[in-house]
């Protein structure tokens, strides 16, 4: 029997980094605040490292969703695998060329593009979706808080998050 509305405890369990976070800070400041130098620098340790969690946690937190949306992704060594129903496919992360979001679908989907392949389309509310958040974040240059941003937002068009930069191919020489 639980206390708790399935709602509400699936909300608490989307948070659930953050009240570790914060349970951590908590539990540090009390041993910082204790008299003597002994339990104090563990405290500190604990506070840093409970901000750092909670700050980890909120970012997390914002980029979940309820994992009821249409297929199932896996994330497994560096290969983003979507399994949906109509469509499916597999793209490697070292291979990526870019990655969009594309608002103009119901729901939103990530867009992620490959050189000479054809795009994968993954719905941010499919099962396991929240494995691409580190996923995503082994990408060179991604602005985390620009994807979180974009992923809030109600915009109705396809917003490019992330492109890999390449140089420019210096002319052969003949001679």
């Amino acid at each position: 029997m639980s206390f708790l509305r399935p709602e509400a405890s699936a909300e608490l369990w989307r948070w659930r980094e953050v009240g570790v976070g914060v349970a951590l800070a908590v539990l540090g400041a009390y041993l910082a605040a204790a008299p003597g130098w002994l339990l104090a620098y563990p405290g500190y340790a604990l506070i840093a490292g409970g901000g750092i969690l909670t700050w980890l946690g909120v970012q997390r937190a914002r980029f979940r969703k309820d994992g009821q949306g249409p297929g199932a992704v896996q994330v497994d060594e560096g290969r983003v695998s979507y399994f949906g129903p109509l469509t499916g496919g597999t793209v490697a992360l070292a291979e990526l060329d870019r990655l969009s979001l594309d608002g103009t679908l119901f729901p939103a989907h990530w867009k992620l593009e490959q050189y000479g392949e054809t795009a994968l389309l993954i719905p941010v509310n499919a099962a396991g979706s929240e494995a691409l958040f580190d996923a995503f974040a082994v990408l060179p240059g991604l602005r985390t808080s620009r994807m979180l941003a974009e992923l809030r937002s109600d915009r109705h068009q396809t917003v490019v998050i992330w492109q890999r930069v390449t140089e420019p191919t210096k002319p052969a020489l003949l001679h």
